[in-house]
């Protein structure tokens, strides 16, 4: 399986209207409604549809709590209070909760820890590890990856992203 997502991701406010208005007219909206957008977020959710797996971050736990979609996983951090989860902040609940801690590793639930990948070389940036986790774990599963498995991908893509200035310079090439 080959998956990307490229584009960018913003937060839009839609509004539905009659009609388009002519230059310098104004016309009320029918109904609005906010959501992402952006050929990023468009993309990841249709990857998701297709690929029968849906991973999401903690740090939408808000958004994930109005959907109320059921999640494959939710991947957040032990040392990020932003991207903490707590039993029961959603429903249904995720089928599996993955909490990253660096260089401990983290936890699996239902599971327990897991250790971290070794680094690949000197440590340059951290930035974009959990990002990469969390695609990792997604294509993992995707691909019918047991969670153990999964994980293990995950905390490898995590740990190459160490090695390379920003989040694309030491990405992992192949699974």
């Amino acid at each position: 399986m080959r998956v990307a997502v490229v584009g960018h991701v913003e937060w839009v406010e839609f509004a539905r209207v009659e009609s388009v208005p002519r230059a310098g007219e104004i016309v009320h909206a029918l109904e609005t409604w906010q959501e992402p957008a952006g050929g990023g977020a468009v993309a990841a959710a249709q990857l998701a549809r297709l690929a029968g797996v849906l991973v999401a971050t903690a740090r939408e736990l808000p958004t994930l709590r109005e959907a109320g979609v059921q999640l494959d996983a939710l991947v957040g951090s032990g040392e990020d209070e932003g991207e903490l989860y707590r039993p029961g902040e959603l429903e249904p609940p995720p089928r599996v909760v993955v909490t990253t801690a660096g260089p401990l590793g983290g936890w699996v639930q239902p599971g327990g820890p897991f250790r971290p990948a070794p680094l690949p070389g000197t440590v340059v940036d951290a930035y974009g590890c959990g990002d990469c986790f969390a695609a990792g774990l997604t294509l993992a599963l995707g691909r019918g990856d047991s969670v153990e498995d999964a994980v293990s991908l995950a905390a490898r893509c995590g740990a190459a992203v160490m090695a390379g200035r920003g989040p694309y310079a030491a990405q992992l090439d192949r699974p």
